[in-house]
C-alpha cells in the first residue's frame, strides 16, 4: 500500500503536519450540507455564492458558514467577482484525502479508487 510516495509505516503521525491537514480537510467534509456543496461546485465547476444558497436550500448566513469552513480547509476557493464571491473546488487539497484512502483500499493512485 502506497501513499502517494509514502509507504503506510512511513505515514504522518498525530500531531504531524499533514495530519492535522488531513484532519481538517475530513471535518470540513463532515456536514451533509458541505458534501451536497462540493458536490455542487464538482457538478458545475464554479458557482456564485447566491446560486449555492438556492440549490443547498439553507438560510444565507448558514450556507456562508458552510463556505467559510470549506475555504478555510482549502477544499475550495472563493474569489471576489464584485457584488459577488465567485466559488470553485480545488481538487489538490483533496490529494491527501485521496492518499488516505488508497492506502485503504490499497490502491496506489487517486484514480484507482473504486467508484
Amino acid at each position: 500500500m502506497a501513499i502517494v510516495g509514502t509507504s503506510v509505516r512511513n505515514a504522518a503521525m498525530p500531531g504531524d503536519a499533514s495530519t492535522e491537514a488531513l484532519a481538517a480537510i475530513a471535518k470540513a467534509l463532515g456536514h451533509p450540507a458541505r458534501i451536497h456543496i462540493v458536490r455542487l461546485l464538482l457538478e458545475k465547476r464554479s458557482c456564485i455564492g447566491c446560486d449555492i444558497v438556492d440549490e443547498v436550500g439553507l438560510a444565507q448566513s448558514t450556507v456562508s458558514e458552510h463556505l467559510r469552513i470549506l475555504k478555510a480547509a482549502g477544499v475550495i476557493t472563493g474569489e471576489i467577482e464584485r457584488p459577488r464571491v465567485c466559488y470553485s473546488l480545488n481538487p489538490a487539497s483533496l490529494v491527501p484525502l485521496a492518499a488516505l484512502l488508497n492506502a485503504v483500499f490499497g490502491k496506489d493512485q487517486p484514480r484507482d479508487l473504486p467508484a
